[in-house]
């Protein structure tokens, strides 16, 4: 059975943008909250599909696995370790977790040497992560049930029970209930099939 991630994290409460000019280069900064490989690839992507004329698009990220951390740089064309890394800094220093940052550099003809470009790649960065705001987040599974119509109000108290949320309800022969259930209680959920008169429990989204 594959391990079950249940630790709440701190991540961003909302995908932003960030500019300004430093030392006549414009430098642009975006953050996104990226939960797994493919979404932080495809924000990657729309970046440089967005900026194709941009002298450098640099990034970073910390992806939250079971049981692990990942973390990525990518200096994009610029000297080594100069914006990646200050990026990741500054989303590390916050504590973020499933969290990107792209920053994007149109050169305005002055060189900022590697001091600058860190100071530069790693103000940026922090200043939309401060802009987007923080939030707690608690992983959770998406779910289906179905159950009768008499055991309405008893499931829809046990679900408020352990914190579970009813996204729909669907009334045919039966009541589908659609939950977002928080993987930590979802053991003790299970616990209370027997008595809750469930007919099927399936999960959409884990």
């Amino acid at each position: 059975m594959k391990e079950i991630d249940t630790a709440s994290y701190l991540t961003i409460a909302d995908n932003t943008s960030y500019a300004e000019t430093i030392a006549r280069s414009r430098f642009i900064g975006h953050c996104c909250f990226t939960p797994n490989e493919e979404s932080l690839g495809q924000f990657i992507t729309n970046i440089r599909n967005l900026h194709p004329g941009a002298t450098h698009n640099c990034y970073a990220y910390r992806l939250k696995t079971t049981g692990q951390i990942q973390e990525y740089t990518n200096d994009h064309g610029e000297p080594g370790g100069s914006a990646g890394r200050p990026i990741l800094g500054s989303i590390s220093r916050l504590g973020l977790l499933n969290t990107t940052v792209v920053v994007t550099r149109y050169f305005g003809g002055k060189k900022l040497g590697i001091r600058g470009l860190i100071e530069a790649y790693g103000q940026i960065a922090t200043k939309v992560l401060q802009k987007a705001g923080i939030i707690e987040k608690t992983p959770q599974i998406t779910a289906s049930l179905t159950h009768s119509y008499s055991d309405i109000a008893l499931i829809n108290h046990h679900l408020q029970q352990i914190g579970a949320t009813i996204v729909e309800q669907h009334y045919t022969e039966q009541v589908t209930t659609i939950i977002a259930l928080p993987t930590k209680a979802q053991k003790e959920f299970e616990k209370l099939w027997p008595s809750l008169n469930i007919t099927t429990f399936k999960i959409i989204k884990p």
